[in-house]
């Protein structure tokens, strides 16, 4: 069997809201600021390039929206803290009325030493983000919250 050239990102999640609060759930700053960003220069919105700040790190980081379709898709372009560029698509999929199915996937990394830690690095990411929007849309919690002071964080987990 070969080894794959290329690495990719997938993850995934049901959240127990209706499809459109999801999505507003993302594309809002003021309801992401809730849950995994401090701050944003806007609306996720097609062409628009934000930039983005975490509670938890002292910098900024540029993020360029490629498309959105409402209700269901947004996609952006973001560099990894190495400089790499990679493409992050989010699509929403309604399971039942007030049931949605969000597909994180981030893509791509070349299949060597750094594409590996940025593989591990930003899955314990997504799924901390698909997490975190769970419980904030459905109980109102921001668990992200005192996690990350990363003054106190251990240099190996």
């Amino acid at each position: 069997m070969s080894t794959p050239q290329k690495l990719e990102i997938k993850a995934a999640l049901k959240i127990l809201k209706p499809i459109h609060e999801v999505f507003e759930g993302i594309a809002d700053p003021e309801h992401m600021s809730h849950y995994f960003i401090s701050k944003s220069t806007g609306r996720m919105e097609t062409g628009k390039t934000l930039t983005w700040q975490f509670p938890e790190m002292d910098m900024q980081f540029p993020v360029e929206v490629k498309e959105v379709k409402a209700g269901n898709y947004i996609s952006y372009a973001w560099k990894d803290m190495d400089g790499t560029e990679t493409l992050v698509e989010i699509n929403l999929k309604e399971l039942a009325p007030g049931e949605t199915f969000v597909t994180i996937t981030e893509k791509s990394r070349d299949n060597d030493e750094a594409g590996i830690n940025w593989l591990r690095r930003n899955t314990e990411g997504w799924a901390n983000f698909l997490a975190c929007l769970k419980a904030y849309l459905e109980y109102g919690i921001n668990l992200r919250k005192g996690a990350f002071d990363l003054s106190q964080m251990p240099t190996e987990a």
